[in-house]
C-alpha cells in the first residue's frame, strides 16, 4: 500500500481527533535510545501535551553508541559518560530497566516484564538492534569473550583492554569490528582480525575499497586473516579463553575475543502480536507507519531507528533497514511528525543514508546505498594515496558514495543522489587521476553469502518489479 493511501481511522478517538490527541492522548515510546528521545523531543516540540511514556529495557537515560568503539575504547571516554545532549524537557514518564515483553494491538497496551500494562493511543517502536552473540552458548560464556553494543558491555570491554591482554581477536571485519582493531592497535595490543569474506568491509563497500581497508590494517600491524571462518573457541580450566581456532586449520591463542557478527533487531517481543514484525524488523511505510501481518497499515502504530524496514522513495522503494546514527535522528522526527498530522499533512522518510566511522588514522564517511551498487569510479584522489572519493552507480545512476579522508566532497554527491543524477557523473575533475577514468565492478560479494559490516540492509523489491502474475477465477 504506497504511504499516501488514506489510512483507517483510529476508532477509539473519533472525531477531531487529532486534537485531543494532542491535548490529552497518551503516546508511548518503547526503545529509550536515540531515536526514542529524538522523536519524544519532536512530539513536544510539536505541541504534544498529552501523557508520554518512555519504556527502555537498559537502566540508563538515553547515551550516545558510537563512542563506544572509539573514544571508550581508547580511554579518552567514559562509557558513563556519553549521555545524549537533551534538546529540551520532556515531561515523561521513564520506565527504565524493565523490557517490553508483549503488544495486544486491540487493547492498545504493551505488557513490561514486571507485569505492568501501559495503555497508548499511538505507539512508537525505536528498540533498535543487539549485538549478534557468539552462537555457541557455552563458548560465548567463557571469560573474556565480549560483544559491544551497550554501555555495560562498551564499559566491560575497556577494562580488560586496560589490564593488557596479550592478544586481542576481533571475529568479524564489519565497521565495528575494525573500530575495535584500530583502537587495539593505537593501544599498542597485538590484534588479530578473522573476516570471512575476501577483505574487510567488503560488505558494505565492496572489494575495490575494501581493498584499501585491508591494506590499512596491515600496515597498522594487524594480523588479518580474510577468507576464514572461526570455528571454536577454546577455554582453560579456569574458564577463561584461551585459543580460538579457524578454518583454514590454525589457531589463534588468545585471551581476549571480541565477536563483531552484526546485529539482531529487537522484535522477539512482538510476535504472536499481529504486527509485521520479524527478523528483518518491523515493515513500514514510507511515513514509518507500522504494517500488520495482513500487510494493512496502521494508523496508530509506528517505528523509527535501526528496528525500522521501510521502503525509500529514492532507492526504488527498497526496503532498507538503516544502522545509522542520522538515520534514526531524522526517521524520529518524520514518525513524530506523522503521529500527530492528518494524512494530507503526512511526510515521507526521505533523507539520504550517511555514514561515518574513524579507524587507523583515516575517516571513513559514505552517503547513500553503496551496497547497491554495481559500479565504482574513483572520482577524485586516487586509491593508491588512501585519499579519494568512490562513486558507486547502480542501473545507470548514482546511487552512493563513499570517501578516504575526502569527506568535503560528499555532499556534492548527496545532491546527486537526491537528484537521481546519471553514472558515471558528467563532469571532468581536476584530480581525477589515472584509476579514475573509467567505472569499474564495484566488486560486492554474492548477496546470498552473508557477509560482516553492511550498515544497510535490503529487503524488498521496487513496485516496477513484477514477480507475480494473478489470473481470475473461472
Amino acid at each position: 500500500m504506497p504511504w499516501t493511501s488514506r489510512p483507517r481511522r483510529c476508532p477509539v478517538l473519533g472525531d477531531g481527533a487529532l486534537e485531543q490527541l494532542k491535548r490529552e492522548g497518551r503516546i508511548v515510546v518503547v526503545g529509550a535510545s536515540l531515536a526514542g528521545l529524538r522523536a519524544a523531543e519532536t512530539l513536544r516540540a510539536k505541541g504534544f501535551a498529552g501523557s508520554l511514556t518512555m519504556i527502555g529495557d537498559e537502566p540508563y537515560e538515553p547515551y550516545d553508541r558510537p563512542p563506544l568503539s572509539k573514544g571508550v575504547l581508547l580511554g579518552r571516554a567514559r562509557a558513563d559518560r556519553t549521555a545524549l545532549p537533551r534538546r529540551r524537557s520532556l515531561d515523561a514518564t521513564w520506565r527504565l530497566g524493565v523490557p517490553a515483553t508483549g503488544l495486544d494491538m486491540a487493547a492498545r497496551t504493551v505488557r513490561l516484564a514486571d507485569g505492568d500494562e501501559v495503555p497508548y493511543d499511538r505507539l512508537l517502536i525505536a528498540t533498535g538492534v543487539r549485538a549478534r552473540p557468539w552462537p555457541r552458548e557455552e563458548e560465548a560464556e567463557l571469560d573474556g569473550v565480549f560483544v559491544l553494543r551497550t554501555r555495560d558491555e562498551g564499559a566491560a570491554l575497556a577494562r580488560r583492554l586496560d589490564e593488557g591482554p596479550k592478544r586481542v581477536l576481533v571475529i568479524g571485519g564489519g565497521f565495528a569490528g575494525s573500530e575495535v582493531a584500530s583502537a587495539c592497535r593505537e593501544r599498542g595490543l597485538p590484534v588479530t582480525v578473522a573476516e570471512r569474506g575476501a577483505a574487510p568491509l567488503v560488505g558494505a563497500l565492496g572489494g575495490v575499497v575494501a581493498a584499501v581497508a585491508a591494506g590499512l590494517q596491515l600496515e597498522h600491524g594487524v594480523d588479518l586473516r580474510c577468507g576464514v571462518m572461526v570455528t571454536a573457541l577454546e577455554g582453560d580450566a579456569s574458564g577463561r579463553v584461551r585459543a580460538a581456532h579457524l578454518s583454514d586449520g590454525s589457531t589463534v591463542e588468545t585471551d581476549v575475543v571480541v565477536v563483531s557478527l552484526g546485529a539482531l533487531r529487537n522484535t522477539e517481543w512482538l510476535y504472536g502480536s499481529g504486527l509485521g514484525a520479524g527478523p528483518r524488523g518491523i515493515a513500514c511505510d514510507a511515513g514509518c507507519r507500522a504494517f500488520d501481518i495482513r500487510g494493512i497499515v496502521t494508523d496508530d502504530i509506528y517505528a523509527a531507528g535501526d528496528v525500522a524496514r521501510c521502503p525509500h522513495p529514492l532507492f526504488g522503494y527498497q526496503f532498507l533497514s538503516l544502522e545509522h546514527w542520522g538515520n534514526a535522528v531524522a526517521q524520529a522526527g518524520i514518525a513524530a511528525h506523522n503521529m500527530l498530522s492528518e494524512s494530507i499533512d503526512r511526510l515521507p522518510h526521505m533523507e539520504v543514508p550517511a555514514f561515518w566511522s574513524s579507524q587507523f588514522g583515516v575517516n571513513i564517511k559514505s552517503v547513500g546505498v553503496p551496497s547497491m551498487a554495481t559500479e565504482i569510479l574513483i572520482a577524485q584522489g586516487s586509491l593508491d594515496s588512501r585519499r579519494f572519493v568512490g562513486v558507486y552507480g547502480y542501473q545507470g545512476r548514482v546511487i552512493g558514495a563513499v570517501s578516504f579522508d575526502h569527506g568535503r566532497w560528499l555532499p556534492f554527491y548527496e545532491q546527486l543522489i537526491e537528484n537521481t543524477a546519471p553514472f558515471p557523473p558528467q563532469f571532468p575533475t581536476v584530480d581525477r587521476h589515472a584509476d579514475g577514468q573509467r567505472p569499474m565492478d564495484a566488486d560486492f560479494p554474492d548477496p546470498s553469502v552473508p557477509s560482516h559490516g553492511p550498515t544497510v540492509t535490503l529487503s524488498g523489491y521496487s513496485p516496477a518489479d513484477r514477480r507475480m502474475t494473478f489470473t481470475p477465477a473461472h
